[in-house]
């Protein structure tokens, strides 16, 4: 079932992330200034297309869209992005250095 207040919270939390505000987001998204504010306020729903276009713009999957366990997916998606193309040699020096920041975090 849709969770309508989820989608509604979850735009929300992640335009707030990115630091826009409802009316840059709208223009953003090629919409007149309230159209965000019309989904956050319950008066609309994007259409899948919409919410495609929304998550490119929050920089983040639909995935990570709808999985809200992670605290910073927009920082996630951006890591992500920036090591695809790396070589074999450099994101092994990646993963040990997370293991290396991981353990000085226990």
């Amino acid at each position: 079932m849709l969770n309508v207040a989820f989608i509604r919270k979850r735009i929300t939390e992640l335009r707030i992330k990115k630091g826009v505000s409802e009316y840059k987001m709208s223009l953003g998204l090629g919409h007149s200034r309230s159209y965000v504010q019309n989904i956050v306020a319950g008066r609309s729903l994007p259409s899948i297309e919409e919410f495609l276009y929304i998550c490119e713009y929050l920089n983040v999957t639909p995935k990570a869209f709808f999985d809200d366990s992670e605290a910073e997916p927009i920082l996630i998606q951006k890591a992500l992005d920036g090591m695809r193309g790396l070589s074999d040699k450099d994101l092994l020096t990646l993963i040990g250095l997370i293991d290396r920041l991981r353990e000085g975090k226990k």
